[in-house]
């Protein structure tokens, strides 16, 4: 009956005239993920999309933060807390990561496809797995799918049906707990008996833009709460009203099962489009270059010009066809951004007979690919207007052959770039039962400064400006040895030393990198080590590995400057992939943490323009630590971002916002903050960054 009401009252919604297809609906269920009410669909954001918000449905309020850290891969932080007003204080907390992999994208013939975990990591009493498929026709959208945990649809529900995977093995029948004390692991995972059917629609409006509504029939019964106390479960049925008046917000309502209310509020916005820049363009200077030539090669005088505008060129050397130089690449620019500020100091001063202009970049110390350009494409493109990036990457070559020697002229004068920069530190957790939300608020002033010769040093001051950690060892055991459990204690000085650091980077072969540094390395060690990669030009992977001597700092010591006298060696193997055609970045690692602890972490790594950046990682090791649930676990996990600040006006550049969004105080799975990370400065210098990056060129 139930479901008959449902599909006629969409119908009616349907014949509601209309001219055109309204854009798809794109909202969070009631848990963040996309999706109807309670129920998920196949649906994605655009890369880079962050996801905020709170919803209400008895007996739960739910906190989310997500992001779509790829194409096919969306992460979210949730908080659940078992609350019936939203005035009371939370009885429970059920914190949780969820997680959402599109398998298959939508066709003209067949559906988007995903496999989606709730709670992958986190309370069981949250915590699902589901397969859900959508086919969007006009201004309709449909979702079915099966559940796993949450969503199974126990004890003789309508949807029930048996667990197909029992066919792969005895794992995937055995009886799952829906609660209890100790954690869901990849384990639970697609296990149990039985496994429940959830289904539903939604109608995009072409009367009101951003406006739709939906109906769906769930799977979840709420098993665990009627366990637990005295629950009153809704039916599984739920009608639904979606409406963003702007496209960076979208309120929700539902009517759930006749007799309760789903409500949420959530804010989403792709961070790709973030107004920051690391750089303030009215700040840089760019000399016209001259759609003529004349007179005689001047190595020399490319480099006293291009002085005069603050960019460093050394090593000059020319040939009667050939003129050639080593750029050193400033910190708050893109490489061919760089590269098309020196070009009109390069050609202004090359002669008649010049054709090939040949630039290396360094950053950092690092050497990258020798680059040669045609002359006459850069004189089209920057002196005539009358060409484009595009017409001068077609006849670039990189490391090219030499055909014949070159003879300096330039100086070989060491250059110096020094930045200074802010750092605005956000860090947050949703995944704690014992506080609920904790949070950090700190700001890092400091700068970091190379040289020609791969000579590095940074140095800043922290000021921590609030925080709600102070009662952390009142609810866990304090640790003898902490390795970050002490965080509090870092967190109460108001100004403290964040790091000061001395290193050095060198290219030994054009496809390998070394870097040493020592002093303070981080906010809560004091050591000296180094990284060393391997990392092909032009090919998709890098290998490479880091070792550490690192000294514990002690937080009760003036400016945190003291030693506790803790020490540990740690390191670590790495492994890079690039997806191609992408700035996403698989980074798998295996080694010694700071705990002495044994194991690997999984990362997914995605760049944006301008300097936009979004990590998600998951560490397992052979030692367990303290987990929300009064329990033990070998698994840390979280997000990072980093928005770029640098155009913003007074700010520094090359400033940046920071958030992570990762448990506090942990001490297993903990690396050191590597403050010479060689796959990120050799990044500035890969084909990858190169490639994208090349329209900057004539920006």
């Amino acid at each position: 009956m139930i479901k008959r009401l449902l599909l006629t009252s969409l119908f009616f919604v349907s014949l509601y005239p209309h001219a055109a297809q309204a854009e798809p609906a794109r909202h969070s269920n009631v848990l963040g993920p996309l999706g109807l009410i309670t129920t998920p669909s196949a649906r994605m954001d655009e890369t880079g999309t962050v996801r905020a918000g709170v919803s209400t449905l008895d007996p739960y309020l739910h906190a989310h933060v997500g992001l779509q850290i790829a194409d096919p891969l969306y992460i979210s932080i949730r908080q659940s807390a078992e609350v019936s007003d939203i005035n009371d204080d939370a009885r429970r907390l059920y914190p949780g990561i969820d997680m959402k992999l599109r398998l298959i994208d939508e066709g003209p013939y067949h559906p988007a496809i995903a496999l989606g975990w709730l709670g992958a990591i986190g309370h069981k009493r949250m915590a699902g797995e589901y397969l859900v498929a959508s086919k969007r026709h006009e201004n309709w959208d449909f979702s079915a799918g099966l559940g796993w945990g949450r969503l199974g649809g126990k004890e003789g529900s309508a949807g029930q049906i048996g667990n197909p995977l029992g066919l792969l093995g005895n794992h995937f029948k055995k009886k799952r707990a829906l609660d209890g004390e100790e954690p869901n692991t990849p384990d639970h995972w697609f296990t149990d008996d039985d496994i429940g059917i959830f289904a539903g629609l939604e109608y995009t409006t072409p009367w009101v833009d951003g406006l739709s509504v939906s109906a769906e029939w769930g799977a979840d019964r709420y098993i665990a709460e009627r366990a637990a106390f005295d629950f009153d479960a809704p039916a599984p049925w739920a009608l639904g009203v979606h409406y963003s008046p702007k496209p960076w917000v979208n309120v929700s309502t539902a009517l759930v099962g006749g007799e309760k209310i789903m409500a949420s509020l959530t804010l989403q916005n792709v961070i790709s489009k973030w107004p920051g820049k690391f750089f303030k363009k009215d700040k840089l200077t760019h000399e016209p270059l001259r759609p003529y030539r004349t007179g005689i090669t001047e190595p020399s005088e490319m480099e006293r010009a291009a002085e005069r505008s603050g960019l460093s060129l050394h090593h000059t050397a020319a040939s009667y066809t050939r003129a050639q130089t080593t750029l050193e690449v400033p910190q708050e620019l893109t490489t061919p951004h760089a590269i098309g500020l020196a070009l009109p100091y390069i050609s202004n001063h090359a002669g008649e007979t010049v054709e090939g202009i040949e630039i290396r970049p360094v950053y950092m110390g690092l050497k990258g690919p020798l680059i040669r350009l045609n002359r006459r494409d850069v004189t089209q493109a920057m002196g005539h207007q009358s060409g484009s990036p595009q017409e001068i990457w077609r006849n670039a070559e990189f490391n090219p052959e030499s055909t014949d020697e070159l003879t300096l002229h330039g100086s070989q004068k060491s250059g110096y770039d020094h930045n200074l920069r802010l750092l605005l530190d956000q860090q947050i957790s949703l995944s704690e039962e014992d506080h609920g939300i904790l949070r950090r608020t700190s700001m890092v002033i400091g700068s970091v400064s190379s040289s020609d010769f791969g000579l590095l040093g940074g140095m800043g001051l922290r000021i921590n400006l609030a925080h709600n950690l102070g009662h952390l060892d009142n609810y866990r055991i304090p640790s003898l040895l902490p390795v970050r459990s002490d965080v509090a204690a870092f967190a109460d000085t108001r100004i403290a030393l964040d790091h000061a650091y001395l290193g050095f980077a060198r290219t030994i072969s054009p496809d390998l990198h070394a870097a040493v540094a020592a002093g303070y390395l981080e906010e809560m060690y004091n050591g000296l080590g180094g990284d060393i990669l391997y990392r092909p030009y032009g090919k998709t992977w890098a290998i490479g590995a880091e070792g550490w001597l690192a000294f514990k700092r002690d937080p009760h010591a003036p400016l945190n400057m003291g030693l506790s006298g803790d020490h540990v060696i740690t390191g670590h193997v790495k492994a890079y992939y690039e997806f191609p055609n992408t700035d996403t970045t698989a980074e798998a690692r295996f080694g010694r943490y700071l705990n002495e602890d044994i194991g690997g972490t999984v990362a997914l790594n995605q760049r944006f323009d301008h300097g936009l950046n979004v990590r998600g990682f998951v560490t397992a090791t052979d030692r367990s630590d303290f987990d929300v649930f009064g329990g033990n676990t070998n698994l840390y996990a979280g997000l990072e971002l980093s928005l770029p600040l640098g155009n913003v006006p007074i700010i520094p550049q090359n400033s940046a916002l920071r958030v992570k969004a990762a448990p506090f105080g942990r001490d297993n799975g903990q690396t050191l903050d590597n403050p010479i990370d060689l796959y990120n400065l050799s990044e500035q210098l890969s084909y990858r960054h190169i490639a994208r990056h090349w329209n900057d060129m004539l920006d």
